[in-house]
């Protein structure tokens, strides 16, 4: 690894100016105002991973395009396979008046590079790519094949990216899939995420009088859409924290002792927390700690409740409906399917007769789960340590990468989750930020990984 070390040592400084060349680039996937700004960030990262050494296609979509970028292999290579994934499609910036500079053009304060798309993720990605160019350009023989696939679609579904798995589903069959587009919980605290909770969506409409009404003329005499929907949304959960929809904990899949005493070692400050976010206290389910309800159990949150009136002042009216945008997050085993179901089936026993309710659902994806104590996440886990010098951590992450339900149900795959985001790197906010020092970690993190995972197949296949 010596001259691996040199070469990403001697070359920092050109990895970010690179990496600000590539976070210039206005690429916006869900405003159709940057569609240029996509293509041409698609046409210089293809540019830049065929410099690398990398045998490179961009890969035309209905959407926006795909790069896929291979390492170079020998015929009938018996090499350990792996995919790197990542996205180089951005958030939108605004609010922009609340940037400190421009979102699109970089800016280096001390150890953080500021910009939009600079954790999430060109910044993350990045990172593995000059990993393998350290490798293919001091010599250094490469332990496992690699093909990289990033997408412009992360930030709005990833509506391509599932053809173009199942397109290629034979040549991109492959030992796991390796991504960094997670949180680590602190330079003192790298950390590999073994499971993401799925989601399913619903929006609910209660629909009564065929119009506003006078509410004192027919105030008593008619239901208010407004209040049944909040009856019925409050028999949704108890004061234990728990949901009450029949069968919806049937499948859950319990933590083990080894997952319980490896979340109870995080670091986590209930107070310094409470403080971030602006709350008097918590809440949580009964009998689990607040790292085990952000990540582990399931969830039922009203995203958005609207009714009647909204201006200035008042008026006095019976609204003719109400609505409510609804989300859960799911745990190993649930499926959305099920408990989209169960969900439904409930809501319809809880509806009064004196309103039509009308239920909608968003697509949604399974929850994912890799065994923490499997030989590839000890591998990745042996990376980290050998990178950051310190003991990592396992973590579940408590939002949903629906890609890797993909990767998982297409390519048969799992995914090591490695993380290079910190807490405070404001991703989807403004003055979106990347420490440096994590990404020169990072690019050694990768280096370590190829030759720490091609050995533990070595020895599990020995």
């Amino acid at each position: 690894m010596q001259k691996i070390r040199i070469y990403l040592h001697q070359h920092r400084g050109r990895f970010v100016r690179e990496l600000c060349e590539y976070l210039r680039f206005p690429s916006v996937s869900a405003d159709a105002r940057y569609r240029r700004g996509l293509g041409a960030c698609a046409k210089w990262l293809t540019a830049h991973c065929r410099k690398i050494g990398l045998i490179t296609e961009l890969c035309r979509t209905r959407g926006n395009p795909i790069v896929m970028a291979r390492t170079p292999r020998r015929a009938r290579s018996k090499n350990p396979y792996y995919l790197v994934y990542g996205h180089y499609d951005v958030q939108p910036p605004e609010p922009l008046e609340l940037w400190k500079t421009p979102p699109f053009q970089p800016r280096i304060v001390g150890n953080s590079l500021f910009a939009r798309g600079a954790s999430d993720n060109k910044g993350q990605h990045f990172a593995h790519l000059k990993a393998v160019e350290a490798y293919l350009k001091t010599g250094t023989e490469l332990p496992c094949d690699l093909t990289f696939i990033i997408e412009g679609e992360e930030e709005v579904g990833s509506p391509s990216l599932a053809g173009l798995l199942r397109k290629h589903r034979t040549r991109l069959r492959c030992d796991a899939v390796v991504t960094s587009d997670t949180t680590l919980l602190g330079l003192q605290y790298p950390t590999l995420s073994y499971g993401l909770r799925g989601i399913c969506g619903l929006e609910i409409t209660l629909n009564g009088p065929s119009c506003d009404l006078h509410s004192g003329t027919f105030g008593g005499s008619v239901e208010n859409p407004a209040m049944a929907l909040c009856q019925m949304l409050a028999q949704l959960r108890d004061e234990k924290g728990r949901i009450t929809i029949p069968g919806l904990y049937d499948d859950v899949l319990a933590l083990s002792p080894f997952e319980r005493s490896a979340l109870a070692i995080h670091p986590f400050n209930a107070d310094d927390y409470k403080k971030s976010i602006g709350v008097p206290e918590l809440f949580g389910e009964t009998g689990f700690t607040p790292v085990e309800h952000r990540s582990a159990r399931p969830t039922l949150e009203i995203n958005g409740l609207t009714s009647g009136y909204q201006g200035e002042g008042g008026k006095t009216i019976i609204p003719s409906w109400a609505r409510a945008k609804v989300t859960m997050r799911l745990v190993p085993h649930q499926t959305p399917e099920k408990i989209l179901a169960l969900t439904v089936a409930h809501l319809r026993k809880l509806c009064p007769p004196t309103v039509r309710m009308n239920i909608t659902s968003s697509p949604g994806s399974d929850p994912y789960l890799v065994s923490p104590e499997s030989s590839k996440v000890q591998a990745a886990l042996d990376a980290l340590r050998d990178a950051f010098d310190c003991e990592p951590l396992l973590a579940r992450e408590g939002g949903s990468i629906p890609i890797v339900d993909e990767f998982k149900q297409i390519l048969k795959a799992d995914s090591l989750l490695l993380g290079l985001a910190l807490p405070d790197d404001n991703a989807h906010s403004p003055n979106e930020k990347f420490n440096l020092e994590v990404f020169a970690k990072g690019m050694m993190m990768s280096a370590h990984l190829w030759r720490r995972l091609a050995r533990g197949q070595r020895t599990a296949e020995g």
